[in-house]
């Protein structure tokens, strides 16, 4: 084979190596765009404001150096989500079911039907349990975002150093012998 024609192959091979970095790095982006977009506004729409710097919700030691970053401030992003979530609601479930799960509590009440407090307790926990696992949802859908930000970021900076490989490549086509064979 003629070392022109091999240089020529890989050359037109890295173009289209190129072509198909930027647009994974482009699908990446929408991918990213998508994500937290759609995060922020579902989180949005729920309109759920972290407590003020000086209110007593902040004093609980299990909850203060979390929220504290956060204070007054509405809830938009998924790592709030993912601290509104374990910091907030779990301390507080755990402070009314004495750390037993849903699961346990619910057991306890159909056992006792005639416990009113304790069935309230359960649909309580219910409700908390059930808004922590949207919230940390949101949280997932929102990493998976960051994810795909730094993955089209890497594609871009593969398809560039690509693209100076093309460039050096094609220079190399354009000089080389035509009668010279590998």
């Amino acid at each position: 084979m003629r070392r022109k024609t091999l240089d020529l192959l890989l050359t037109l091979l890295g173009a289209l190596l190129s072509l198909v970095l930027v647009v994974a790095g482009g699908l990446l982006m929408w991918g990213y765009n998508f994500a937290n977009s759609t995060v922020h506004s579902q989180l949005a729409a729920q309109k759920i404001f972290f407590p003020a710097a000086n209110s007593p919700e902040l004093q609980n030691p299990l909850i203060k150096p979390y929220l504290t970053p956060y204070a007054g401030q509405q809830l938009l992003t998924g790592r709030e989500a993912e601290v509104w979530a374990d910091h907030y609601i779990a301390v507080h479930l755990q402070e009314i079911t004495g750390g037993k799960t849903y699961a346990q509590l619910s057991a306890q009440s159909l056992a006792d039907p005639s416990n009113t407090q304790l069935a309230k307790t359960v649909q309580t926990v219910f409700q908390g349990q059930t808004l922590r696992g949207t919230l940390l949802t949101a949280y997932a859908f929102w990493m998976f975002g960051v994810i795909a930000l730094w993955s089209a970021i890497a594609m871009f900076i593969l398809a560039v150093l690509m693209l100076i490989l093309t460039f050096l490549g094609w220079r190399h086509y354009r000089i080389i012998d035509p009668s010279e064979v590998i």
